[in-house]
């Protein structure tokens, strides 16, 4: 399956079937099942072209799994290998008894790492999901290479279950209506008791004392048009992470991973850049008049 670039804030047929492909095959993507701290995880992955890319991890948020962030995979997937795990009890990974708090989930998506023998990944949590990746940053800084938090939750000012759910409501209304019908498969599958429970964990967490001791390099991704997460936050979360930069989508609200996969890929695929090589200066060189000799440098 191909998928066209669309502008953001669109998501489309192509899209969905995708979203909604696994565990069959699609567009490069495949599903596979390890054994995680006890459960049987799902983990919906694209190769990538080889070579030494480092590997890019897509962590989603409470109430959905790997589906919606399939368009970001497949986008990211002609340069760098990807995965895109369902935590505990979303999905297709095996449900726990209880719902995962940000600490549980974190210390599960390190157990993960370790499964898969991961070298320094680039973590991308969305969301909720950027919470569980800040989480795992600051625990376990030797296994994250870069960061990406893309429409990080939650803001203080609307810090509970109340005040989340307004601001979602409202963000309903600016995105993509395709999206729907991959919610209600994921809150069905997840039950809504634990996305009501993850409510409840999100907005207990003390994301800011995560997002302090972040040590890697870190883009804080938001749609211009996302409720959730107002311009004081994303500018707040910004200034908390030692090295961080801001990245806006213009015309996203805040799924701005699903209806912006481009825009979003471009940026990690920047951060990831290596850096071009500096010439510096030799310290013993000394000026001389006229044209260098043959095999010295100028400087």
């Amino acid at each position: 399956m191909r998928l066209r670039p669309t502008p953001p804030g669109r998501f489309g047929a192509a899209e969905l079937r995708l979203a909604l492909a696994a565990p069959r095959p699609a567009a490069g993507l495949t599903s596979e099942w390890r054994l995680v701290d006890g459960l049987r995880t799902h983990t919906r992955r694209a190769a990538g072209p080889g070579g030494d890319a480092p590997p890019v991890v897509l962590v989603h948020g409470l109430a959905v799994s790997h589906r919606y962030l399939t368009p970001l995979a497949v986008a990211l997937a002609t340069t760098h290998p990807v995965y895109a795990p369902d935590l505990p009890g979303f999905g297709l990974t095996e449900h726990p008894e209880r719902a995962y708090d940000v600490s549980g989930h974190a210390a599960f998506l390190a157990a993960w790492l370790d499964t898969y023998r991961m070298p320094p990944v680039c973590l991308v949590g969305h969301s909720f999901g950027a919470e569980v990746a800040a989480a795992l940053a600051a625990r376990r800084p030797e296994a994250v290479r870069a960061l990406v938090l893309a429409g990080p939750t939650t803001d203080p000012t609307a810090r509970s279950r109340t005040g989340q759910v307004g601001r979602w409501l409202v963000d309903t209304l600016r995105e993509a209506p395709m999206q729907a019908p991959i919610l209600l498969r994921d809150v069905w599958d997840a039950r809504p008791w634990r996305v009501y429970a993850t409510l409840t964990h999100s907005v207990r967490n003390p994301v800011e004392q995560d997002l302090a001791r972040v040590t890697a390099p870190t883009l804080v991704v938001a749609g211009t048009r996302d409720p959730v997460v107002p311009p004081a936050w994303r500018r707040q979360v910004t200034r908390l992470v030692p090295d961080a930069r801001p990245v806006d989508v213009s015309g996203a609200a805040h799924n701005v991973a699903t209806t912006a996969p481009r825009q979003v890929a471009d940026a990690i695929r920047a951060l990831l850049a290596p850096e071009p090589a500096k010439v510096v200066p030799c310290a013993s060189a000394t000026r001389r008049s006229g044209p260098p000799e043959a095999g010295s440098a100028a400087f």
